[in-house]
């Protein structure tokens, strides 16, 4: 109660600070059309000072054409929103940033910072002949564009695949934490993930990957009333005779409670074989066009699935080392013999 009661009292000192600047950012979105009062404004903690309205991020951007995905090109972003300085995440002007979708954040929590590493890799990928789709933060934007940003480091151990896409068999794969380990010990060194379900297919010369990342029971989210189980999705296009990835998106399916349970311990084949075909809503949050090799396409799917060694055992073919001399010490525990 004391750390809560801290952290309001930090914000309404932020808030209290920053009054030139909401008053005057209030009268800059009042002359694109988006009115604001006081309490449209918060501080937070690990963001900064965010001003919140429906769709106010595409109102102050102005005209930009979405996707039939719903996403926005990135380019395009970049020209009406020309950047002061970097940051990944955030496109930033003189008088606001327009962030990245809440969903790439830790946990999908709109109140945290970025998940590691999938918005530091993807903001400055650059790769001849792809463009960049992301999902923007529509309802906030932060106005302290000079405050600073909120690191949070992580250990991350990359995926070394070095084996020929071309020669990926079809078929389907399930990926799950081992299962002597407790419901704590997964929350806490597995990302919450029940487990990690993987497709290959080939059609015409082109091999479809998908990979959809289902977490514990557990993990819910509430939108419009209904409650949902967010489960992270990633579809990828390899053209075989050019030997590189020409296509690459990824999504956040929402599952209801009853959909969850039928689709959680079965596989992607469940929609084919199912008559009752569960099919989860969606939202897209990223997509990229164009060729990209192996090596950044692998980088960006383990980062996606953020803190989950799962991606990185299908990829490696071995949990990183940390996950391994953890397990072994927790089961070490386990097995030892109780003192009398």
């Amino acid at each position: 109660m004391r750390y809560l009661a801290g952290v309001a009292e930090r914000a309404r000192a932020e808030l209290d600070k920053a009054s030139d600047l909401i008053a005057a950012f209030t009268k800059l979105a009042a002359l694109r059309g988006v009115a604001l009062d006081a309490g449209a404004f918060e501080y937070i903690e690990k963001i900064g000072i965010v001003a919140r309205a429906p769709g106010i991020a595409r109102e102050l951007l102005g005209p930009i054409q979405l996707e039939r995905d719903g996403l926005c090109s990135f380019d395009d972003i970049a020209l009406h929103l020309p950047a002061q300085r970097f940051q990944e995440g955030c496109f930033v002007g003189p008088a606001f940033m327009v962030m990245a979708h809440p969903w790439f954040r830790r946990s999908m929590d709109p109140m945290n910072n970025w998940a590691p590493r999938f918005v530091e890799l993807f903001w400055p990928l650059a790769v001849p002949g792809v463009k960049k789709y992301i999902a923007i933060d529509e309802d906030r934007v932060r106005i302290d564009v000079d405050g600073s940003a909120c690191f949070e480091a992580d250990t991350w151990f990359g995926a070394p695949f070095n084996d020929d896409v071309r020669q990926v068999k079809a078929g389907t794969v399930k990926l799950r934490p081992p299962s002597d380990l407790e419901p704590r010990h997964i929350s806490f060194f597995f990302a919450q993930a029940h487990c990690l379900d993987v497709k290959w297919a080939d059609t015409d010369g082109v091999k479809t990957f998908q990979a959809l990342e289902l977490k514990t029971q557990d993990v819910q989210i509430e939108i419009e009333g209904k409650t949902y189980h967010p489960a992270r999705y990633l579809h990828a296009e390899f053209d075989i005779a050019a030997n590189c990835f020409r296509h690459f998106d990824g999504a956040v399916q929402f599952f209801l409670p009853d959909e969850y349970m039928q689709r959680r311990d079965s596989d992607f084949n469940m929609t084919v074989k199912n008559v009752e075909h569960v099919k989860a809503r969606s939202k897209k949050v990223f997509k990229l066009n164009g060729p990209l090799e192996t090596a950044s396409w692998v980088e960006l799917c383990c980062h996606f699935f953020a803190g989950n060694p799962l991606a990185i055992e299908y990829f490696s073919g071995a949990y990183p080392p940390h996950i391994v001399e953890v397990m072994a010490k927790i089961r070490a525990i386990d097995e030892a013999p109780e003192s009398t």
